[in-house]
Order: structure tokens, then sequence, then C-alpha cells
């Protein structure tokens, strides 16, 4: 799904109030900054019913330059991880 997909669909749902697609991309972009920071801050965001997003380290390993076969350092980094709830789960 891509963003306009997301925003149409969004914008489809019964229940919500009418807005104009940019006023609903605009609430769709400070939904996911929102998201952003609270994952570089607080490490972790929960979603009851959809899942838990979490920081995770990566260690500093070896790896292979696929063309040359030459043995190389990759560093160490940071990434996020989701892990799905339950109920969602089951929806899948």
């Amino acid at each position: 799904m891509t963003k306009s997909e997301l925003i149409n669909a969004i914008q489809k749902t019964k229940g919500l109030p009418e807005l104009s697609k940019k006023a609903t991309g605009e609430i769709v972009d400070a939904v996911f900054e929102t998201l952003s920071k609270a994952i570089k801050k607080d490490k972790r965001f929960v979603y009851p019913g959809f899942g838990t997003f979490t920081v995770r380290k990566r260690k500093a390993r070896k790896g292979r330059n696929p063309q040359t076969g030459e043995q190389i350092k990759i560093s160490a980094t940071k990434t996020v991880t989701f892990k799905p709830a339950p109920t969602f789960k089951k929806v899948l």
C-alpha cells in the first residue's frame, strides 16, 4: 500500500468527518512523525491490538562483498523491529 492509497482508504472510512486529501495527508504525516519521535525517545511504541515497535541493536559482524568475495566489516547499527499483537496475528 502506498501513502496515497492509505490516504484514500482513510477518506473512505465511514464515521470519520470528511476532510480534503491534503488535510488527511497532513494527519497521516503527523501520526508517523509522532510515532517516530516516540520510538526514538522511549525505544518502544505499543499500540494495543496492533503490535509493538522496538529499537534493537545489531552487533558488528563480518560479511562478504558479493562481487569480489572479499571479507568486510559491517559496523553495529540500530534498527526497529515489529511484533504483532495476538489479535492482529489472528486476522492475518
